[in-house]
């Protein structure tokens, strides 16, 4: 074919259109990549992505939550810090788009490091409703910024208080039998703690969000009886793990929740323990109340050595059974054994209810309270079993009025680790230390033999 001039202005004009063609094109797909935004978690535990609890404490703070990050541009390693805080909080931002983010070099801006309080190289302020927080970037999980969240947003109204005086389990105690794990975990939710021994104290402080009676171990006075009475006239709230022992002095305040304790200790077999009587109870989904303690509570939890509360009744309380266990079991009203056994003339079959919550209008306020029949589920020897500590702090977040402020736990990454049988790693060192350097030797040999060869 002859190339006229013609042609070739025709050729000119079609490349000329395909070069406009694919400017537009590509300045079109930089405009859409800058204004929209795709990503697919393929994780396979989608730990790259927020869970839905995160999301909710996210929905709760309204208002403008300013996060400024003092950390170095670069660290040691040629890294840049600046950019990976940045995508570190992407996720956040996109939830929540009014979170702002300010990068700050402490070696360019010294005194404003210095004003802010920084005492690690790279760490964050983290700022709600003039209420700060400080979270070092290296200790920054998805766990750690809704704990830090939850804080910011719970307030001053987060004072828990526990009895004290009578040999009850603590708060910041050690010993097995002590709260002190679950303390902790209170703490990081957000919550102060401190004690308060009513034969000291002029009465319950009004500013406690909640009060933990958790199984006194001698008489309260009646003076302490009476003030716990005052402060549930008032509309305190409480938490009272009751343990199948005499209520040293506390009857009164059954008397005015209406509760019921009838004696005798769950036993159940679906845990039979090798030693001892079978006093461990189950609380399975399916089993616990429609309330919102329990709302989407899919979790086993474990009771030992629990005892029933019952309620009875009444145009003041609104009452809601919480937790059943011993679907087959029973309450045991005797002696207590390996082999002890069901008596129908004095035992109670299950299932039987462990917890109830109790709820009424006090004034302007909504009064709450929680009674259970165990002390062992929040302890430090069995906190750690199942839901045990999701359950007991959905059960002070009711009680302090912030249920919407859920437990967030770390989600395990199941695709993060490879689990290999010993057979396997021999054969993998056998092929990696001995097959493949001795094949790299013989080829390496025989090219070197035909090269001599053909030479």
């Amino acid at each position: 074919m002859q190339l006229t001039r013609k042609l070739r202005l025709q050729l000119l004009m079609q490349n000329g259109l395909f070069l406009v063609l694919l400017v537009v094109l590509v300045t079109l797909l930089a405009y859409l990549a800058r204004e929209y935004r795709n990503e697919w978690d393929v994780t396979r535990s989608t730990r790259n992505t927020l869970s839905p609890a995160t999301l909710g404490v996210l929905k709760q703070l309204d208002g403008p939550l300013n996060i400024t990050a003092y950390a170095m541009t670069q660290d040691a390693g040629g890294a840049n810090v600046h950019k990976r805080i940045e995508e570190r909080l992407r996720a956040y931002q996109r939830a929540k788009p009014d979170i702002t983010v300010t990068l700050i070099d402490p070696r360019e801006q010294p005194k404003q490091a210095e004003a802010a309080g920084i005492r690690t190289p790279n760490e964050m302020v983290v700022e709600y409703r003039k209420r700060s927080e400080h979270l070092a970037v290296e200790d920054f999980n998805e766990q750690t910024f809704a704990n830090l969240l939850m804080r910011l947003a719970r307030g001053t109204n987060s004072l828990v208080l526990w009895l004290d005086g009578h040999g009850e389990r603590k708060l910041n105690g050690v010993a097995n039998h002590d709260l002190g794990d679950f303390g902790r975990q209170l703490q990081q939710k957000g919550f102060r703690l401190n004690s308060v021994n009513l034969a000291v104290a002029q009465e319950v402080p009004a500013n406690a969000a909640v009060l933990i009676i958790a199984s006194p171990q001698v008489d309260l006075l009646a003076a302490e009886v009476e003030k716990i009475e005052r402060y549930l006239q008032s509309g305190g709230n409480l938490l009272w793990l009751i343990d199948p022992e005499p209520l040293r002095g506390l009857q009164p305040i059954a008397e005015m929740l209406r509760v019921v304790l009838t004696p005798g200790t769950v036993v159940d077999f679906v845990l039979t323990p090798r030693n001892g009587p079978p006093v461990f109870a189950i609380g399975a989904a399916g089993n616990y109340g429609r309330h919102p303690i329990t709302s989407g509570f899919s979790l086993n939890t474990l009771f030992a050595h629990a005892r029933p509360i019952g309620a009875t009744e009444n145009d003041e309380w609104r009452v809601t059974p919480l937790i059943d266990v011993a679907q087959r079991g029973w309450v045991e009203v005797g002696k207590l054994d390996r082999n002890v056994t069901f008596d129908k003339a004095r035992d109670i079959p299950g299932p039987v209810t462990v917890a109830q919550a109790f709820e009424r209008s006090v004034g302007d306020r909504q009064q709450r309270v929680v009674v259970v029949g165990n002390g062992y589920f929040l302890s430090n020897t069995f906190l750690g079993n199942g839901g045990n500590l999701d359950l007991g702090l959905n059960m002070v977040n009711w009680l302090a009025g912030a249920d919407d402020l859920i437990a967030v736990q770390p989600r395990p990454a199941l695709d993060s680790s490879l689990d290999i049988d010993q057979i396997t790693l021999y054969l993998i060192a056998f092929a990696f230390l001995i097959v493949l350097p001795l094949a790299f030797v013989i080829t390496g040999t025989v090219i070197w033999w035909r090269r001599r060869r053909a030479t």
